[in-house]
């Protein structure tokens, strides 16, 4: 209990740490959140929108740092403010060309929908199995992530200027230099006028090629979430008497 003493924010990863990727907040979670909210200023960081996360979490009263950090909102009286929108410009067709280039490479030829995701901010989902897969297909595809491990370095090395984390449940995040889910906490620290040694966060995704690796590797006081229904009791332990 003494270690987190003194500390003011509370950040988090949502996917995989709160929820099932892209499912509802549980009870028992929101429960754990409002417990939180009570002893810690808290921040949500996150690979997707910030409107999609709002949504999700059923307007949980939360800033978010969307979009690795892309984008920022708050809430204010109930409702979503979006208070930053960084976007990048990239070339569509270049990126399509090597998305195709690795489906033919590793055989990921199966696909439904698009091959690709582009998103407003210029960030791309790179889905392997398409745009239109069946959430149970997805969650099926590489629970341990062990699948998109095995070709991590390759689409690193293919997507060289860009970061590319491994994504949901199925996927590959690739994201527009210099952003990551450290740099928007780092971000969010620096206009809050906190330091990293203010910080716990919660994620699960922290091995090699994880979206949330860097804040694990930064030194920042990190609790490892290996099945979101661990993060009530994990997030309780940090309640002060």
């Amino acid at each position: 209990m003494s270690r987190y003493r003194g500390k003011k924010l509370v950040a988090m990863d949502l996917d995989g740490t709160l929820t099932q990727h892209k499912s509802p907040l549980e009870q028992d979670c929101r429960e754990a959140l409002e417990e939180l909210s009570i002893q810690y200023h808290m921040l949500m960081v996150c690979a997707g929108g910030c409107e999609r996360v709002f949504r999700q979490m059923a307007g949980f009263p939360i800033d978010i740092a969307g979009f690795y950090g892309m984008q920022q909102s708050a809430v204010n009286n109930g409702g979503l403010t979006i208070v930053e929108n960084h976007t990048a410009v990239i070339d569509k067709g270049t990126v399509l060309t090597r998305a195709e280039n690795l489906r033919h490479e590793f055989g990921f030829l199966q696909y439904a929908g698009e091959s690709i995701e582009y998103h407003a901010s210029g960030m791309v989902t790179f889905p392997i199995l398409g745009t239109k897969a069946p959430l149970k297909q997805k969650l099926e595809y590489d629970p341990d992530r062990k699948k998109r491990r095995s070709c991590y370095d390759r689409v690193a090395e293919i997507f060289h200027d860009f970061t590319v984390f491994i994504g949901g449940t199925s996927s590959f995040d690739i994201v527009p230099q210099p952003y990551s889910k450290l740099t928007a906490l780092d971000r969010y620290l620096y206009i809050k006028g906190l330091n990293r040694a203010d910080v716990i966060y919660f994620g699960d995704d922290y091995e090699t090629g994880g979206n949330d690796r860097g804040i694990y590797e930064s030194g920042i006081d990190f609790i490892a979430i290996d099945n979101y229904r661990e993060f009530p009791a994990a997030a309780r332990s940090l309640l002060l008497e």
